[in-house]
């Protein structure tokens, strides 16, 4: 009997700005291809029972779940709080009226209280539906989130440590510049890592993606996606560059990972 599966949407794989770019007249930004259209970056995670796991909540959310059909959030992981990362978090409370009551949020202690500060108004019981009702947790070990088990990994963000997720054998790795030596066993043996790419010239507190692919042939996963994807990369142009277990995301994208 084979491993159960985790079914992965893609409701963002852009940078910061957003794919096309505000005033930018590239050939990226003008494609007709949709894969160069990037909301930022974000995934939904589906478990076995049904339940999903959405990480990070960028301001196109409420867009993005309209586009990918998206009736159900059940709990939230952040990676850090940068703006792009955090707020669409408002209109989580419209999957607070769907489940009638509140949803976990969980992220490391900075990032539980950056959420504190913006949306203090969020936190504690679901008493008004126009409001969003989150409870906020500091995870900072594995921890049963959802029915599945969600194991915290500490990376790099230029200087800012912020969080990756491994659950099962997928792992979630966005904003990343290095990824610290204590961390790397918990990359290992992967069916699918998602990774960030940020563009062909170095960055200061992303991977570009030479980076990011040799991470990847280090790491050794079985198939790695490449994410949070500024305008320096078109999707048909980079894709046919790539090694072979390797490609770009897509909003929209639907993928399978081993659990």
């Amino acid at each position: 009997m084979g491993r159960e599966r985790l079914a992965i949407t893609f409701l963002g794989t852009g940078t910061s700005h957003g794919i096309p770019m505000i005033g930018c007249d590239c050939d990226v930004c003008r494609s007709d291809d949709p894969r160069d259209r990037r909301n930022r970056a974000s995934v939904a995670v589906r478990v076995p029972d049904g339940r999903v796991i959405l990480i990070d909540v960028p301001p196109e959310f409420r867009l993005a779940a309209l586009a990918t059909a998206l009736e159900r959030v059940d709990a939230v992981l952040l990676t850090h709080a940068h703006a792009d990362h955090i707020m669409g978090s408002d209109d989580l409370r419209r999957y607070n009226n769907l489940r009638g009551g509140p949803i976990d949020c969980y992220a490391n202690a900075a990032t539980v209280g950056v959420m504190r500060r913006v949306f203090g108004y969020a936190e504690g019981p679901y008493t008004n539906p126009d409001r969003p009702s989150l409870r906020l947790r500091a995870i900072d070990g594995p921890c049963d989130i959802a029915g599945v088990t969600v194991r915290p990994v500490e990376l790099l963000h230029g200087r800012l440590p912020i969080l990756g997720y491994r659950i099962g054998r997928f792992a979630y790795c966005t904003d990343v510049s290095a990824i610290p030596d204590a961390s790397r066993p918990l990359l290992e043996d992967l069916d699918l890592l998602v990774l960030d790419a940020l563009r062909y010239r170095p960055h200061p507190t992303h991977f570009n993606l030479a980076e990011a692919l040799a991470a990847i042939e280090t790491l050794a996963p079985r198939r790695a996606l490449l994410t949070h994807i500024a305008h320096e990369i078109s999707h048909a142009g980079t894709s046919a560059q790539l090694p072979d277990n390797v490609a770009l995301a897509w909003d929209g994208q639907h993928v399978e990972a081993e659990l």
